[in-house]
């Protein structure tokens, strides 16, 4: 579409009272919510007064003075942005007074701002000069010579923006962003008058601050005083296409704004029901990847992995592929083969994936990254509400009044959904954080935890069953919730277990460390403090019980009726983009799309006539068993779709040997990545930018991906597999993935009504969308259970079986940084690395000194799976005897440390537990040496003369 600014009310909606108010706005009638100002009332009618300090994604503030007008009957001219309607008001908005004063603030403004407009990388998309031509100013009595501005030094410190305070307005708009919006509090204004100027943290510049580069400030700044490098290297936009971020399961939504086919920067879209007009440094910056000179655009074959690659045609790519998976099967049997989805492509391709295994391998040997991350959370919430997802919609979050947050860091992991949590709480939610570490939720500026308890890694199903303890024996439950929703004999069976006094927060003070006092007050403030809402993340799904905590969850939101409304709910958060939506589209070998058995005949007939051949019914591989196959001797061909199971599966020397067992790796990825070590044909991916399909969200929410430009390797990842598919002899017919969505629809009860004209004029549909709910779900379970009754299942804790001991006395857990994303393979590719360089060992002072370690050392990580090395980062975040790191660096290799415990439901590996020891080291290990070198080897590209 063709370029224009979003349209800006200039303040917020009003909160809804139900109330209204008619009033006369330039002779204009109008019937308005209560609450809502003059200048918002004015713009919904199509008029637009001149405002500087006002804007619409902040709190109104009534500085720049632009924005006076007249109200019938009152002395003097009231900022309109501040000024509420009223019944029977009579408001004029151009008058020859406020024409007067209006120029009289602009030649203020202008008085002391640079005359650069014509070189100014805003030029023709700036506010302050829209507003000088708005008011009528054809001159300036004070001259242009300020002194309070003039020739001040850029700070171009931030990779990604720069801040040049001698263009500042001090409208306080970008501070306010950074307050009410992101809540980070990075930004102030230092010194008083004239002397006023916009400040990071403490005068630092932005890079050195502690900003978090979101971008907010940028997009609120009405001059070119904060602007993206990339709109002063290209210039201003001159189109605009709404799409869906590939990162975190947020789902935020962007308008990409281009010029010509260049990119030139993504704004959060306002109208973003996920992410309400805010991001995050990776969403609004980090995408140059897709640029990047290390993408691979062409397709490649090898016939060993010591060989360097050969480029060849997709014709022959596509060829090779399909012999070599009919000659595998040929010789070793029709479950000799299989794939892995990924949680970053879209529906549609996530989808053909599972069919083409389905329908063209004949078997069920198909398994994503979002078992290795979430598939607990399928099986807990399925056993006890009937459904394989959260709750809530993330709006949800703003209406409760307890947040009980577990093995999760949504400020860097989640951010923007953080960003409304902090929001919550800075206006009275009480929160309770359930982690090893000490997160920025336990204590950050305006935000503070009321209850942080620091568990042992592992002790997950101890604390909550300690947590019921409380709740139960002091009667805190919601009886009558139980009696009408769950079944109460369940009930009764699950409160007789949790009360018994060796559960009590006293008992398992030795397992979890925690102060029984301290679990008895979050217990009762859960219980009894209003609404509660539970959000939890990979630390409570990757551990050898996390199956078991999602049902203790469950348990306590049942038990406390904290189910089925606003403001409450248990909210799985997502780890990538499409995480949720690859569950859904059936990436799991023992479920079709929908979460429906592959041995029930009835589901397994629907697809048999849709794509007209007989259906295996024995669940597949999932990928551990798919790799202890392949050293068997008994599998060895793999489709891997975007992902890195070298880097991000756990015992990377187990992963390695399986794929080195393999004759038929085939890899399709944007970067010849670690898996790509062990491949043999590589087919180059498309970025998010280069396709169309859908993403679904944490909060089931289904939103469009659209083609911001042609595809740099020739195909979306969806025509691919297509092509895949009829070189095996399928005869796939689709045009477009809207093609595809349909088909899932047809196939998929809970997307039954989910068509890509519904998502066009509604922006967004949450399942399940259909004939029982044809406006979507946001909040599940309102009228009842899924499954009918919601069932309490007794969930006993029992200790991992990876110990700590003399050899290795220290607990690994590992997580995520904000800068960086997964395995790193994108964010690595952008300036994000100026924040994050490398994966570093969080280490407590204690325990350094100890060891003899300073911070910055080179250490090595030994557990009983293997060693790597790295730097220590001694601070008091981790407990005694826990450390923590990161996977985003290859470099590193950390999943060389964990181990091959799992969940005992799912198989999701155990990434939260490890038994390890830390010792000085002198840098990288010969192991970490070795394997960079065979890297190196293994990613050389035969020169085209050679290759012909």
């Amino acid at each position: 579409m063709t370029y224009t600014r979003e349209t800006d009310h200039g303040t917020p909606a009003a909160i809804a009272t139900g109330k209204s108010v008619s009033l006369t706005i330039d002779g204009q009638a109008v019937t308005l919510p209560e609450g809502t100002s003059i200048m918002r009332a004015a713009s919904l009618l199509g008029g637009s007064i001149p405002k500087l300090c006002a804007t619409d994604n902040v709190e109104s503030f009534g500085s720049c003075r632009l924005c006076l007008v007249e109200v019938e009957g009152r002395n003097g001219y009231p900022a309109s942005c501040t000024t509420p309607v009223a019944e029977g008001m009579v408001v004029r908005t151009q008058t020859e007074r406020l024409k007067k004063l209006r120029r009289g603030v602009m030649e203020l403004y202008i008085s002391d701002h640079p005359l650069d407009c014509l070189t100014c990388g805003a030029n023709g998309d700036c506010e302050l000069q829209d507003q000088a031509g708005a008011v009528g100013l054809r001159e300036v009595r004070y001259g242009y010579d300020g002194a309070t501005n003039m020739g001040q030094a850029k700070d171009q410190s931030n990779p990604y923006f720069d801040f040049d305070p001698s263009k500042c307005i001090v409208c306080s708009r970008c501070v306010r962003a950074c307050d009410e919006v992101q809540g980070t509090f990075a930004l102030t204004i230092e010194g008083m008058g004239f002397d006023s100027k916009v400040a990071a943290s403490q005068g630092e510049g932005f890079l050195g601050s502690e900003c978090v580069s979101c971008g907010a400030c940028v997009q609120a700044c009405p001059t070119a005083s904060l602007i993206e490098k990339k709109v002063v290297e290209v210039g201003t936009p001159d189109r605009a296409i709404v799409t869906t971020c590939a990162y975190c399961g947020v789902g935020c939504t962007f308008r990409a704004e281009m010029r010509g086919e260049e990119l030139v920067r993504m704004v959060p879209w306002k109208d973003g029901k996920a992410n309400r007009g805010h991001s995050c440094v990776k969403g609004r910056f980090a995408w140059g990847y897709a640029q990047h000179q290390d993408r691979i655009l062409n397709p490649m074959i090898r016939a060993s992995v010591d060989q360097p690659w050969r480029e060849v045609s997709w014709d022959e790519a596509i060829a090779h592929t399909a012999s070599e998976f009919r000659r595998i099967q040929a010789k070793y049997g029709t479950r000799s083969i299989g794939g892995i989805t990924s949680s970053r492509c879209t529906n549609e391709e996530t989808f053909l994936v599972q069919k083409l295994i389905r329908q063209g391998f004949g078997n069920n040997n198909v398994d994503t990254c979002a078992r290795v991350c979430h598939s607990p959370t399928g099986y807990g919430l399925s056993k006890t509400f009937g459904t394989s997802a959260g709750t809530q919609d993330f709006d949800s979050v703003m209406q409760a009044d307890v947040i009980l947050v577990i093995g999760a860091n949504p400020t860097d992991g989640h951010p923007v959904f953080a960003s409304r949590m902090k929001k919550r709480l800075r206006q009275g939610a009480k929160l309770i954080v359930m982690d090893p570490r000490r997160t920025d939720l336990v204590k950050s500026p305006h935000v503070e935890a009321d209850h942080h308890l620091p568990l042992r890694p592992g002790t997950n199903v101890a604390m909550l069953t300690a947590m019921a303890y409380v709740i139960v024996t002091e009667k805190l439950y919601d009886e009558a919730f139980i009696r009408e929703r769950c079944d109460w004999d369940e009930f009764a069976d699950w409160a007789e277990f949790v009360s018994q006094p060796a559960r009590s927060p006293e008992a398992i003070e030795p397992l979890t460390g925690v102060k029984p006092d301290e679990v008895r007050a979050a217990a009762r403030l859960y219980a009894t403090g209003g609404n509660g809402a539970i959000y939890y993340g990979l630390g409570v799904t990757e551990h050898s019980q996390g199956s078991s905590t999602v049902m203790a969850i469950a348990n306590l939101a049942m038990a406390t009726g904290n189910v089925g409304r606003e403001g409450v709910g248990v909210n799985p958060l997502r780890g990538q983009n499409n995480v949720q939506g690859a569950c859904d589209m059936g990436s799991f070998p023992h479920e079709f799309s929908g979460y429906r058995h592959v041995s029930d005949t009835a589901t397994r007939s629907l697809f048999e006539r849709a794509w007209g051949v007989s259906l295996d019914a024995e669940p597949g591989l999932r990928i551990p068993n798919m790799l202890d196959a392949a050293t068997d001797g008994t599998f060895k061909g793999l489709f891997v779709q975007g992902e890195d199971i070298l880097q991000s599966d756990p015992n990377t020397h187990h992963v390695a040997a399986g794929l080195a067992a393999m004759e038929c790796v085939v890899v399709q990825d944007l970067f010849l990545n670690e898996t790509a070590n062990y491949a043999h044909i590589f087919l180059p991916g498309s970025t998010f930018l280069e396709k169309d399909g859908t993403f679904t969200n944490a909060e089931r929410r289904i939103q469009r991906v659209r083609k911001v430009m042609a595809p740099l390797n020739g195909h979306a990842d969806w025509e691919i597999v297509q092509l895949v598919a009829n070189a095996m002899g399928l005869n796939w017919t689709y045009d477009h993935p809207s093609q595809i969505m349909d088909e899932i629809a047809a196939l998929t009860p809970t997307f039954a009504g989910v068509h890509y004209d519904r998502l066009e004029a509604e922006g967004s549909l949450q399942w399940p969308a259909n004939d029982a709910a044809p406006d979507g779900t946001p909040t599940m379970h309102a009228d009842g259970f899924v499954r009918g009754k919601g069932k309490f299942v007794v969930t006993d804790y029992v200790p991992t079986d990876e110990k700590t001991g003399p050899r290795f006395p220290l607990l690994l857990t590992t997580g995520r940084i904000l800068s960086h994303y997964n395995v790193g393979a994108q964010t690595r590719r952008t300036a994000n690395t100026a924040w994050h360089p490398e994966d570093r060992l969080e280490i407590h002072p204690s325990d350094a000194d100890n060891r003899g370690l300073k911070d910055g050392d080179w250490v090595t990580l030994r557990s009983r799976a293997g060693e790597t090395t790295l730097r220590a980062q001694v601070t008091e975040r981790v407990a005694p005897g826990v450390v923590y790191t990161t996977f985003h660096h290859p470099e590193t290799q950390a999943n060389v440390i964990t181990t091959d415990y799992s969940d005992w439901a799912t198989n999701c590996p155990e990434y939260k537990v490890t038994a390890v020891q830390v010792m000085p080291s002198n840098g990288p290990s010969d192991w970490q040496q070795d394997y960079a070198s065979q890297a190196q080897r293994s990613r050389r590209i035969a020169p085209l003369e050679a290759a012909e």
